[in-house]
């Protein structure tokens, strides 16, 4: 029954946009599709509450209280990717305030924070540029081509939140760092990546820098690789594997992290004070 939920919900919302797109476009639907357009999604709100209900009844019964149980419920109607794809919206909205207002994300006082935004920002602006361009493109052609507004109105708003994305991913990163305090070490990637690594598993410290690592994230032999630009320049070793999450919810076991820093040697200074054991930097 949760997988049909999930496949009905699903396939609705994408026809429900396509109507939508219909509607405000302008164009002329027959009273009889809109008549079953709005019973089934009625019956899908009907059948999603079901099953909802159902799920939280079950999570009552074990002990759950309410909020507990409507949340359990929803991770079961929701896949973990899309609900982490949704938190990266939310966390990107969060960063845009701390950015607005000059303030960081997860760094106490007394700790030291690391960027890598620098090698990051200037691809992500020269992205931003280029959904504003084609904003504007598209509004011109449309214009000329004599369009409907609502059409046109459609298609601003799908260009406006790319901008918006952009300017979440780019404050993503510049609000979020690395961070490096008495009692862990956060290696960060924006809002999609974020591992807390105790400071008294760390056994192992290296200056390193490597221009060959490919994809954002990389996890081979327990040994991550979170690079910017193909780029990592501080190596990590663990006393055990800790589990570290991908950005779409999958679980890996690591005892290797190599990362990148806008100022390695400083990250590596942090990483050498107090209880860890560093190997030295190399030359």
């Amino acid at each position: 029954m949760m997988k049909t939920a999930r496949a009905v919900l699903f396939a609705v919302i994408p026809a429900e946009v396509v109507f939508a797109v219909l509607l405000v476009s302008g164009v002329a639907l027959p009273r009889p599709v809109l008549a079953a357009a709005e019973l089934l999604v009625l019956a899908v709100l009907v059948f999603e509450a079901a099953v909802l209900w159902r799920v939280w009844r079950g999570l009552r019964r074990q002990g759950l209280g309410g909020r507990a149980a409507l949340r359990g419920a929803y991770e079961e109607l929701v896949p973990l990717p899309v609900r982490r794809v949704m938190g990266f919206d939310a966390k990107g909205l969060v960063s845009l305030g701390l950015w607005v207002t000059g303030r960081r994300h997860g760094v106490p006082a007394g700790a030291a924070a690391f960027s890598y935004a620098r090698e990051q920002v200037p691809l992500m602006a020269g992205f931003l540029f280029a959904c504003v361009l084609e904003l504007v493109a598209v509004e011109i052609l449309l214009r000329s081509l004599d369009a409907p507004v609502g059409l046109r109105a459609v298609l601003l708003a799908v260009d406006a939140y790319g901008i918006l994305i952009a300017l979440a991913v780019i404050a993503c990163y510049v609000t979020r760092p690395h961070v490096v305090d008495a009692a862990e070490l956060r290696v960060r990637h924006g809002a999609f990546f974020d591992l807390r690594i105790p400071r008294e598993l760390i056994t192992g410290v290296q200056h390193r820098r490597s221009y060959t690592e490919t994809g954002m994230l990389k996890v081979e032999d327990e040994r991550l690789a979170l690079s910017v630009n193909s780029q990592t320049n501080v190596i990590v070793e663990l006393a055990e594997p800790i589990e570290a999450i991908r950005p779409l919810g999958r679980r890996e076991r690591v005892r290797v992290v190599r990362f990148f820093a806008d100022d390695p040697a400083g990250a590596y200074a942090a990483l050498c004070t107090g209880p860890v054991p560093a190997a030295a930097p190399a030359r």
